[in-house]
């Protein structure tokens, strides 16, 4: 997920935050008491009865799990991933294509007039070598396109996405009788590098298939108690930005810095003042981060080099938010660069990166009509969130047609003990992203294949 709950959920009640490292991408904050429920819709199939269905699956939900953990592929190469659940999909009678944006999978579900819903699962892992010690552990190692050696590893979840992607699948596929409408079933590459979405519409997600009336998707939470549900109405995610800062300036020998113009000086006043576009220029009800990740620059103790570079990720709510930020920070690289006597020729580079990942919004009304199934399916596990600064480019299905209907919502893969310990100890959770990250799996797949499939039964409810 280019997203983390920085609250816990503990037993009965939610508990203040807890200190983590930040993942690239993670879930946002928890409210400290679970919002009202919305007035619940009723609940075509009571929960107990998936409940006991998808138990009855768990074994083999677990295999499949623990198969897509220890194979994972990365962004773009979903091949085998791809492959293989599109067969389980086939098997359910849906009507599937592949390929659809390079290794994306759609798969088509046909029961009469209504509504067109749309479920999404991604299922890309990362560059991370995995350290969880879990006997299925993956062990696979690639060379990646820019020379690197590295692991492979599932470590945003979206295992556990894919494998409750399918249970929900198989729940509505032998339930046509309790629904009618379309039901659009899509896997997703190249979540990770914020470009699968895009993909999968450029290929005509839109034209070639169902265009939807609502999308559904979930992500697991490295910080929320296992089997709690969090959702947060209107902006959920944020827009992302990766920027690249070129610092030129003149190299020379270290010891007579006065015949140079030193780029590192200049890249570190250029750091120093982006840090007041949030502190003095952004509204404080309008959250923004703007976070230098690298400075790089030079070779040597006593030479002062021609350039240096810096690359930033910018977070914003608002296109004007993010538009305001984006020009500040040009602005702000050419204003320190005249201070520092850089001719015009010399100016900084500053070049946006095309990996853009939009904010993600959950229509307010439609959100809390999804909280009002949830808070009645899963009575005091189910809490209103904060937005997170965290991305997810699930955010594309709604930006391409905002008369859909779109909701993401997350759910809990920590186990209780867990997180009783990490209060106890004051101690760091594995986050999102993270080597150590190993989700409660059976707690999140059955949460979420319940979840999904209470919603889309309400959405394709038979009059």
């Amino acid at each position: 997920m280019r997203v983390g709950l920085t609250a816990l959920l503990a037993a009965a009640t939610f508990s203040p935050a807890i200190a983590q490292t930040p993942a690239p991408e993670t879930a946002p904050p928890v409210a400290e008491a679970p919002a009202a429920a919305a007035p619940a819709p009723a609940v075509p199939a009571p929960p107990s009865a998936l409940s006991a269905a998808i138990q009855q699956d768990m074994d083999g939900l677990m295999a499949l799990y623990r198969e897509l953990h220890a194979s994972p592929e990365l962004s773009g190469q979903e091949t085998a991933t791809s492959a293989k659940l599109a067969r389980r999909l086939k098997a359910l009678k849906f009507d599937v294509t592949d390929r659809v944006g390079g290794t994306g999978v759609v798969a088509v579900m046909k029961n009469g007039s209504g509504p067109i819903l749309m479920i999404r699962a991604d299922m890309d892992g990362l560059p991370v070598t995995e350290q969880t010690g879990l006997d299925f552990a993956s062990k696979v190692r690639v060379r990646t396109a820019d020379g690197v050696d590295t692991g492979v590893m599932h470590a945003c979840g979206h295992d556990t996405h894919m494998t409750a992607f399918i249970e929900t699948a198989k729940l509505l596929a032998t339930r046509k009788d309790a629904w009618k409408g379309t039901l659009v079933m899509i896997l997703q590459p190249a979540e990770e590098i914020g470009q699968g979405a895009r993909g999968m519409l450029e290929d005509g997600l839109y034209t070639r298939f169902p265009r939807p009336t609502h999308v559904l998707a979930f992500h697991n939470s490295a910080s929320l108690e296992a089997g709690r549900i969090a959702y947060a109405p209107g902006y959920a995610m944020a827009n992302v930005d990766s920027v690249d800062i070129a610092v030129r300036g003149r190299g020379g020998h270290g010891a007579y810095p006065q015949t140079t113009k030193d780029p590192i000086v200049l890249g570190a006043r250029i750091v120093t003042s982006l840090q007041t576009l949030v502190s003095r220029e952004q509204d404080p009800l309008d959250p923004a981060v703007v976070t230098v990740g690298s400075f790089q620059g030079g070779t040597k103790h006593n030479i002062i080099p021609d350039e240096a570079r810096l690359m930033l990720t910018v977070r914003s709510t608002s296109d004007e938010s993010r538009a305001r930020l984006l020009k500040a920070i040009e602005r702000v690289a050419r204003g320190e660069a005249i201070a520092a006597g850089i001719a015009d020729d010399r100016m900084p580079i500053v070049k946006v990166q095309d990996q853009f990942t939009p904010s993600v919004y959950n229509p307010p009304a439609f959100a809390g009509r999804m909280a009002g199934l949830l808070n009645a399916a899963f009575p005091g596990r189910v809490a209103e969130t904060k937005p997170s600064m965290g991305g997810e480019d699930f955010s594309r299905y709604y930006r391409a047609d905002k008369s859909i209907n779109s909701f993401l919502f997350w759910v809990g893969g920590v186990a209780p003990e867990r997180l009783a310990q990490a209060k106890a100890d004051a101690a760091a959770l594995p986050s999102l992203h993270s080597p150590f990250w190993a989700p409660q799996a059976d707690k999140v797949v059955a949460t979420a294949a319940e979840a999904m499939t209470v919603m889309a039964l309400d959405i394709l409810k038979r009059d």
